[in-house]
C-alpha cells in the first residue's frame, strides 16, 4: 500500500497478479466440467487486460454494439455473445459483424431480427424469465422482480412463441443473480426446469448468466461443477457461464486523499478527492460500502468519520468508517474491490476528472495506461 501512496489521487490500480488468480479459478470450473465462461464486459471491459483473460475464458459477453465491437477486437480469437434488451434496427447489421451468439429479450425482437442473425450463422438464444428471485436488498439487480423487463415469461411465451419463432433458436439464456452463490444457481435451475422443461431438450445451449461470486473464497464451487454436470448430462447442451465481478473480484484499489475535515452535529466528514457519484457509482446504485485498508465500515465514539467526494450532490457519501488515529488532511486511503464496475460506469458530472487507470503487473510494478483530462470532460458536452 505504501507504494499506491506515491501515486497521484485519485486514481484506479488494477492488479494483473489478482486477475490472473480469478481467470484461473474459471479455467479450473471449464477444465472440469467442459463449460465455457465469458468475461460480462459490463462489470469490467479494461481491455489492456483482455490479452490476458484470453488466455483462460472462452470470449466475452456484451450487452449492446460498442462491447460486442470491443471484445472482437481485443479478444479476436474468442466468442462474443450479445444480450440486449432492444436492439437497434440502424446497428444490427453492424453488430452481425462482431457476434456469435444473438439473444433477444422477447418473441417481438426475434420475430424481427432472429431471422437476419441466423441468415449470417449467427447462433440465435432467448432470454427467459424464471420468475424466480433468489436475492434480497438488490432490488435495483433482480430481473425476477414482478414487472421485470427481462425475459420472456413462460406465460409470454404460451401467448407469443410460434412454433416457427421457436425453430429459430438454439438456446436459452437467463440471469437472474448478484454477487450469489451457487446454492442460488441451483434453486433457478429447478424453476427454470419447471417452467421451460418441455423446451430444453429442442436446445443447442443454456447461458445461465452472470452474478455467480465463483471466486470469492467461500464460493461453492464443487455444487457449481456438479449443477453444470448434471445439466449437460441430463439436457446434453453446451453451458454457458457469464460473470462480469466473478473475473475482476478484488483486482483493483482506488487510490485518494483527504482534502478536508469538517464537522457538523458530531458528524465528521472527510471529504476526499474521489467521489462516490461520479468514479464509485455502484456504491450509491447498489448501495454498499466498499473496503478500505485501515478503517473498518462502522461507528465508534472516537475517530469515526463519514467519508465523501467534493461534489456539491450532498448524497456524495462513500459510508461511515473508524481508524486507529484521527484523520488528517493529506492522509492517503486505498478503497478494495475497485476494479469492478467502477471505470465502466464512472462519469464526468459537477465537471469531476476521470480518476487515471494504473496497471500493478505481476512483478508488482506500476505502469499507468491512462492520461484523462480536461478534453475527455468537454468532448461529452458538444463540438469545440
Amino acid at each position: 500500500m505504501q507504494r499506491l501512496a506515491a501515486l497521484p489521487t485519485p486514481c484506479y490500480v488494477i492488479c494483473e497478479k489478482q486477475l490472473e488468480e480469478n481467470a484461473k479459478r474459471l479455467k479450473a470450473i471449464m477444465d472440469d466440467t467442459g463449460c465455457k465462461i465469458l468475461l460480462a464486459q459490463k462489470a469490467f471491459s479494461n481491455f489492456n487486460f483482455y490479452p490476458l483473460l484470453s488466455g483462460y475464458l472462452s470470449g466475452t459477453e456484451a450487452s449492446g454494439l460498442y462491447e460486442a465491437r470491443l471484445g472482437r477486437e481485443e479478444m479476436p480469437d474468442k466468442e462474443v455473445h450479445v444480450f440486449c434488451g432492444a436492439y437497434r434496427e440502424d446497428e444490427f447489421a453492424e453488430l452481425l459483424n462482431y457476434a456469435d451468439h444473438i439473444v433477444f429479450n422477447s418473441p417481438g425482437q426475434l420475430k424481427k431480427y432472429g431471422k437476419k442473425a441466423k441468415a449470417q450463422g449467427k447462433s440465435i438464444g432467448i432470454r427467459i424469465n424464471p420468475q424466480c428471485s433468489t436475492q434480497e436488498g438488490h432490488a435495483i439487480y433482480d430481473p425476477c422482480a414482478p414487472g421485470s423487463r427481462l425475459g420472456v415469461t413462460r406465460e409470454s411465451w404460451d401467448k407469443e412463441m410460434t412454433e416457427e419463432l421457436t425453430g429459430l433458436l438454439d438456446g436459452l439464456h437467463f440471469h437472474t443473480l448478484c454477487e450469489q452463490n451457487s446454492d442460488a444457481l441451483d434453486i433457478t435451475l429447478k424453476a427454470v426446469e419447471d417452467g421451460f422443461g418441455d423446451i430444453l431438450p429442442r436446445m443447442k445451449w443454456i447461458n445461465m448468466g452472470g452474478g455467480h461470486h465463483i471466486t470469492r473464497p467461500d464460493y461453492d464451487r464443487e455444487l457449481l461443477k456438479k449443477i453444470i454436470c448434471s445439466v449437460k448430462n441430463k439436457w446434453k447442451l453446451e453451458v454457458y457461464l457469464e460473470p462480469g465481478e466473478a473475473v475482476a473480484l478484488n483486482a483493483g484499489y482506488m487510490v485518494t486523499r483527504v482534502l478536508d475535515i469538517v464537522e457538523n452535529h458530531s458528524v465528521k466528514n472527510a471529504i476526499l478527492d474521489v467521489s462516490a457519484a461520479c468514479h464509485m457509482p455502484d456504491v450509491i446504485e447498489m448501495p454498499y460500502m466498499p473496503p478500505l485498508y485501515g478503517g473498518c465500515a462502522q461507528k465508534t465514539d472516537e475517530n469515526t468519520y463519514r467519508l465523501g467526494g467534493p461534489t456539491c450532490l450532498a448524497g456524495d457519501v462513500i459510508g461511515d468508517y473508524t481508524f486507529k488515529e484521527p484523520l488528517k488532511m493529506g492522509d492517503v486511503l486505498v478503497f478494495g474491490d475497485m476494479a469492478i464496475y467502477t471505470t465502466c460506469k464512472n462519469n464526468t458530472f459537477n465537471g469531476m476528472a476521470l480518476p487515471d487507470i494504473w496497471k500493478m503487473d505481476r512483478e508488482g510494478r506500476l505502469i499507468r495506461l491512462t492520461a484523462f483530462g480536461y478534453k475527455d470532460f468537454k468532448m461529452r458536452l458538444g463540438r469545440a
